[in-house]
């Protein structure tokens, strides 16, 4: 148990662009920092000698010069990166222009489309053009509601040479779960699809779409994108907007323009869950994003101009956001849209074989899926030139990693990583030069001071406790949308600890340097004043073959917390007395008995958010009767009702 999974070999690390990032900054600095403990150590003691030396090492281009590269005040969130600086985001992501791939979209139905850098640079100047007819220009609100198709990226890469912010949702969203989040932002354009595919059926958007343009007053212009409704027309939509098809809307030519715009404006509005309340809008911008972004692409996950990049993802994810981001380094992406698992369960492991992708990108619940359902890609399918598997959405079990490296692939680098949609990007990720250890995040990304605090506000290593950053980083968010004076955005991330970022993930940092999240802290269980992460007991379930999968909560219970667990079993399994008693033994041989749950419930599903995260607040709110204010940001949002005044949770 005491050996990696994983180690690169010499000449492995000798081709990685972390490893010429360090000998960049050694030669730069006259320094000799030996290896990657050191280097981080180096970006976070000397902030802006590191984040000049991204700009550089990958040729950030600023149309006007900074006029120095950070300004801070007396605490977080109080900084400003490269003031002065002036750039375009989507400049950088079609700075390449020939006819290597750009992007492969490949929907359910296996429709395959490719567009090379030269077309998409020219579709973009042509939509570009069409949208400045329309009147967006700098600080506009363009918005999606679209499956992960090539138009949606060209939606994007077009408001931003405009200057304008974009914000997206997947066609899953229900229409109130939309309207909580553009209704908020009053985009003065809307790209919609008229229809979209899933799991074998297609699915008419049409009605959905007209209840939503009812309650958007403030649009202008929308963009009608047929795509599995082909028999879409314009006289479909009801709105006080000008609509048009997609493909009546621009034509496709010439060389697009990019306004610049400051280091710090808006490029981005994403949004959290909102299982707790109206979804927060949380404003990112673009000089940080885009350094952020290259940096954990180019180093971390070490993505050159002739990789193929896959991400598991929709629209309404900031995964989609990362993975477009792709483009900054020339790499190709491979973008799908559909079921991940229709007809079969290893349809994304085929497009691996299919597209020669080398990094692959899914989520934990995915791999724990393919394992559960038997798949061997490794004795199957070819995977020639897989390089690194990425897993986020939470995290990845010991057997997860055990079972990648049993049955996918041995020379891989097995990259679990953690961030949010708060920072579009990550704290902790993967790293090409260092070894993988079971149920370890690689490490901490460079120019992030991570540490890990206990109650008292002390940095810990070994123990369980707050994630933080605790130095200001430039892809923090600009703040939230209709938040004047900030409020708001103090009390999400600096009010556990005064002028430090509190990222709300229950972790710890072992002691190899890495990191495990343990579950998000505010869904902790709490019996008799122990805190555990719910974490901790969904590894051991997953163990059990007969569970699907699970979640856990505190229930409020004698003047105390006792822990429940629903699970969800294979067809034809019941919750007998043995699997019980399976499930127990399970959990109490591999953690401590705090952790055996007092009860365990079958139910038929678990709630989820519409980027499939498990919902433990929801179902916490529930048991204990308490109302859950928006079931439209969950994709299964009936499941809530299998835990309503349950008899076995009242003795």
């Amino acid at each position: 148990m005491n050996a990696p999974l994983w180690t690169p070999s010499a000449e492995r690390i000798a081709a990685t662009r972390m490893e010429a990032f360090r000998r960049f900054v050694n030669q730069r600095h006259s320094l000799q920092l030996a290896d990657y403990p050191a280097l981080h150590a180096w970006s976070v003691s000397a902030r802006e000698a590191f984040w000049q030396a991204i700009v550089d090492f990958f040729d950030v281009r600023f149309s006007r010069q900074p006029e120095q590269v950070l300004q801070e005040g007396p605490a977080m969130p109080s900084a400003s990166w490269f003031p002065g600086a002036t750039l375009n985001f989507a400049e950088h992501l079609l700075r390449r222009r020939d006819g290597h791939t750009a992007l492969v979209a490949i929907a359910e139905d296996g429709s395959r489309e490719q567009l090379s850098y030269a077309e998409l640079a020219a579709h973009v100047a042509g939509l570009q053009k069409s949208l400045q007819q329309a009147g967006v220009g700098i600080g506009d609100r363009v918005a999606a509601f679209m499956p992960n198709t090539w138009q949606t990226l060209v939606g994007m890469l077009a408001a931003s040479s405009l200057g304008a912010t974009w914000s997206s949702c997947s066609p899953d969203f229900g229409t109130q779960g939309v309207i909580d989040r553009f209704g908020q932002i009053e985009p003065n354009v809307l790209i919609a699809a008229a229809g979209y595919r899933y799991a074998g059926k297609n699915l008419d958007l049409t009605s959905k779409l007209n209840e939503i343009l009812e309650r958007l007053p403030s649009l202008q212009q929308l963009i009608v994108v047929p795509y599995a409704n082909t028999q879409a027309n314009v006289a479909d939509f009801h709105s006080t907007a000008k609509v048009a098809l997609w493909q009546d809307f621009y034509q496709a030519g010439g060389e697009p323009e990019f306004t610049q715009v400051p280091f710090d404006h808006p490029l981005y509005i994403l949004y959290s869950s909102g299982t707790t309340g109206v979804p927060k809008c949380i404003v990112h911008g673009t000089g940080g994003t885009l350094l952020q972004h290259v940096k954990e692409l180019g180093l971390h996950t070490d993505l050159q101009a002739d990789d193929t990049l896959f991400y598991y993802t929709t629209c309404g994810w900031m995964m989609w956001n990362w993975l477009i981001s792709g483009l900054a380094v020339g790499a190709t992406l491979v973008l799908f849209d559909g079921s991940p698992f229709h007809p079969g369960a290893e349809r994304l492991i085929d497009l691996i074989d299919a597209e020669d992708i080398s990094i692959f990108g899914t989520s934990a619940k995915f791999i724990a899926a393919l394992e559960k359902a038997g798949a061997k890609p490794g004795k199957t399918h070819k995977l020639r030139r897989l390089k690194a598997i990425l897993s986020t959405g939470s995290p990845l079990s010991h057997e997860s990693f055990e079972y990648v490296y049993r049955e996918i692939k041995a020379d891989v680098c097995l990259s679990s990583i953690s961030g949010g949609t708060d920072i579009v990007s990550c704290f902790a990720l993967g790293n090409p030069v260092l070894p993988v250890w079971r149920g370890e995040l690689q490490c901490k990304g460079l120019g992030m001071d991570v540490q890990v605090w206990n109650e008292a506000g002390q940095p810990v290593t070994g123990e369980k406790g707050e994630l933080v950053c605790a130095q200001h980083f430039p892809c923090m968010p600009i703040g939230f949308w209709q938040d004047a004076d900030g409020s708001k955005f103090q009390a999400a991330y600096f009010e556990t600890f005064p002028g430090i970022w509190a990222h709300g993930d229950y972790a710890e940092i072992t002691a190899q340097g890495g990191l495990v999240i343990h579950g998000r802290s505010d869904a902790v269980l709490n019996p008799g004043g122990v805190r555990i992460g719910t974490a901790e007991i969904y590894r051991q379930v997953e163990k059990v073959e007969d569970v699907l999968e699970s979640i856990a909560i505190g229930q409020e219970w004698d003047d105390d917390v006792r822990v429940v667990l629903f699970v969800r079993l294979r067809d034809g399994v019941s919750l007998t007395d043995e699997l019980q008693t399976q499930i127990r033994q399970m959990i109490r041989s591999n953690t401590t008995p705090r952790h055996v749950p007092a009860k365990i419930i079958a139910v038929s599903d678990i709630p989820r958010t519409i980027s499939g995260k498990i919902v433990e607040l929801a179902v916490r709110n529930v048991v204990h009767g308490k109302p859950v204010k928006n079931t439209d940001a969950l994709a299964n949002p009936q499941a809530l009702q299998l835990f309503r005044d349950l008899p076995v949770l009242q003795s």
